[in-house]
């Protein structure tokens, strides 16, 4: 079974940014870090999780992949990924106290819409990111 950690997250203020990392792990016979879809989630209490990016694998080589997200990430965060470090990355900037949620990483080798939860096999167990106005 895959094994997710996912670090960098933390408390900011409004404007400020964080990168989020998530180490992977456990892969064993023919698979492989580079061939699974990598997300990040995230889960505000009393709230759904949901999707704020998604990147494909990329054939195992180490070149960027195809990147998803959702409307509040897109211009502020960036999705990345190594595939030699088998590590996935959300580079966030410009915070709002809006996304102030648990992030979690996640990942899948079948396919689906990219930010259906349902879809994915493996879950890191979060960071929490809190942003104050």
């Amino acid at each position: 079974k895959v094994h997710l950690v996912e670090s960098g997250g933390g408390s900011v203020q409004a404007g400020g940014s964080l990168t989020l990392s998530c180490e992977a792990s456990g892969f064993t016979g023919n698979n492989y870090f580079s061939q699974y879809f990598m997300a990040w989630f995230s889960q505000a209490p009393g709230k759904e999780r949901e999707g704020v990016a998604g990147i494909t694998s990329n054939g195992g080589g180490n070149g960027p992949g195809i990147t998803y997200y959702s409307d509040s990430a897109k211009g502020r965060f960036t999705i990345s990924r190594d595939n030699t470090k088998k590590t996935l990355y959300l580079q966030m900037d410009n915070l709002t106290p809006e996304d102030t949620a648990m992030y979690y990483c996640a990942a899948r080798i079948f396919g689906g819409f990219w930010s259906a939860a349902a879809t994915f096999s493996d879950w890191g167990q979060g960071t929490q990111v809190t942003v104050s106005s």
